[in-house]
């Protein structure tokens, strides 16, 4: 943002609501410093404005004295309270994140924490992955892609040209550090933050490497192939240890976190280990008692449904649901029994039923549940 151009509201810079509390704001400037970071942003020449742009809103909409100062005055409010952002003095995106964060910053992306110049482990990355029911109970094997920060191979991760010297960085004198003075309304705050020449490693390549412009690393399309184990329920996550971003400065490799998605099946109903199903059987036949067929996820058994049968009568098939994840047990098939009463009769029919209902008796009729137990199967409770 240049100086002769009116500041943005910083509400609008983060994209949030007036009224947003301190978690959403921490949470949209995360996503936005994740869209600029150099690591994954290096066509847009326009980044590093864009972030202190938006470090800019976040300082001062996280500071609740601050914010209370912008809510009621604005920018002119700040600045006559003696507020002024100082990030001239940091050399790129990275740097002003760690002034304000320390390390990685409250992101997992690119980074975690860490003194400033040391090893840094890498960023988690997290995928969806869908599969169906029927692969829910066998398990699956799935091919995910997705973007990851790697070592670079041209150059082994060191940033040079092959063949070419590392030299210790004139910037820092070898220590991967900056000192500067921040302006507050508190008055002047010391910064240690990562040097903006050698990004911390106190070392610079003479001849970076042409691949990864001097980085070490560069993001590459990753296909790996997850194990998916029987009975995985939807929402789970599966995590592989050290296939996320590569670290730098030597840390080690993220984590690939692997979000299980499993597609509708209109059959059935999952409740934890159990499936649950519903029949139709026409009202004659749930009083007279019936064999029919009814759908698992393997294919089909038969099951009786026994005379006398009451809507909403739940039959149970052992060991026809979900495998357990942590054992061998596996859950029940639940059979809902929807009675259902016969429409559009034709005359002999209708003959037919009369005939049935005038030798009804009390007997016929008589059941034990009571009105409330009644109520509560109706309602499925």
């Amino acid at each position: 943002m240049s100086a002769n151009s009116m500041p943005r509201d910083y509400y609008d810079v983060l994209g949030v609501q007036r009224g947003a509390d301190e978690t959403e704001i921490k949470k949209a400037f995360r996503r936005l410093a994740r869209e600029l970071h150099p690591d994954v942003n290096s066509h847009d020449p326009d980044a590093e404005e864009k972030f202190k742009e938006a470090a800019e809103a976040y300082e001062v909409l996280s500071d609740s004295e601050r914010r209370a100062t912008y809510d009621r005055y604005g920018h002119d409010g700040l600045r006559s309270g003696g507020y002024a952002p100082n990030f001239e003095g940091f050399g790129s995106v990275a740097d002003i994140f760690d002034a304000f964060f320390g390390g990685g910053g409250p992101f997992g992306g690119f980074g975690g924490g860490g003194r400033p110049g040391g090893a840094e482990q890498g960023g988690d990355v997290a995928v969806a992955a869908e599969i169906d029911l029927s692969q829910a109970v066998t398990g699956a094997s799935v091919e995910v892609s997705y973007d990851a920060i790697v070592r670079c191979e041209h150059c082994n991760g060191n940033g040079a040209e092959p063949g070419t010297p590392i030299e210790t960085c004139d910037r820092c004198s070898g220590s991967g550090q900056l000192r500067t003075v921040a302006r507050t309304p508190f008055g002047q705050v010391v910064r240690a933050t990562v040097c903006d020449t050698c990004h911390g490693d106190g070392r610079i390549a003479k001849d970076p490497c042409h691949v990864c412009r001097g980085r070490g690393r560069n993001v590459k399309r990753t296909k790996l192939t997850v194990e998916i184990p029987a009975g995985i329920a939807d929402g789970q996550r599966i995590r592989l240890g050290g296939r996320g971003h590569a670290g730098e400065r030597g840390g080690p490799a993220g984590d690939l976190y692997v979000l299980i998605r499993i597609s509708e099946d209109n059959r059935f109903v999952r409740d934890g280990d159990d499936l649950v199903t519903a029949v139709d059987v026409s009202a004659p036949l749930a009083a007279l008692g019936v064999t029919l067929e009814v759908p698992t996820v393997d294919g089909s058994v038969e099951l009786e449904i026994p005379a006398g049968t009451q809507p909403h009568d739940t039959l149970i098939v052992r060991g026809e649901g979900m495998p357990s994840l942590r054992g061998r047990h596996r859950g029940d098939l639940r059979v809902i029994v929807n009675v259902v009463i016969p429409r559009r009769l034709k005359r002999e029919q209708r003959e037919l039923l009369k005939q049935l209902a005038d030798t009804m008796t009390e007997e016929n009729l008589r059941t034990e549940e009571g009105v409330f137990g009644k109520l509560k199967r109706a309602f499925g409770a």
